[in-house]
């Protein structure tokens, strides 16, 4: 029987199936999603429906709002990032309704995927923490190589303040980082 878990997952995936963007001969988005899905499994396997969903719609879409299309520097950086948002929790919202779920079910994705309430919400927070975790696993590497070192250490020390002390804690478990990025780690 299909549920409308099902129902929406795949709607996600085809919504980001369109990304023209590519990751290892994928669209870009789709194969994110699918790793925000499996690491939100392996962290929080008793997660809501919208837990789930708000992982799997993260960036849901990412291309439609290009970076390059707001102004440089950090006002710029935040709007963009602010307009991605709201648009990832609309496009989220809507498959949600579409699939059948309630409004409050809704909202609470919504929430997550705006970021209202990290530190404070736990389906917020461990939605930050998958997505910290995700970057961490597969795009930290890219990232560090393409960086200078004291940009990546920003990086790092700004990823690690976004986290719970426990995901902290289990980064410094399940990664072998040099002890000048474990150190921002460490409660």
């Amino acid at each position: 029987m299909i549920t409308k878990l099902d129902t929406a997952l795949a709607a996600i995936d085809d919504a980001n199936s369109a990304d023209p963007n590519q990751d290892g001969g994928q669209p870009a988005s789709k194969l994110y999603g699918q790793r925000m899905s499996e690491e939100l499994d392996r962290l929080f396997p008793e997660a809501s429906d919208s837990l789930k969903l708000a992982a799997r719609g993260q960036h849901i879409e990412r291309w439609i709002l290009p970076r390059g299309t707001y102004p440089q520097g950090k006002a710029g950086y935040h709007a963009w990032r602010r307009d991605l948002a709201k648009h990832h929790a609309s496009r989220v919202g809507a498959i949600m309704a579409q699939a059948g779920y309630a409004e409050d079910e809704i909202d609470a994705a919504a929430r997550m995927l705006r970021k209202e309430g990290i530190k404070r919400h736990a389906d917020v927070q461990a939605l930050e923490d998958v997505i910290c975790f995700v970057f961490l696993k597969w795009y930290f590497a890219p990232f560090a190589a393409k960086h200078p070192d004291d940009k990546v250490q920003d990086i790092v020390q700004k990823t690690a303040r976004k986290m719970s002390e426990a995901a902290r804690a289990r980064v410094l478990r399940e990664f072998d980082l040099p002890e000048s990025l474990a150190a921002a780690f460490k409660s």
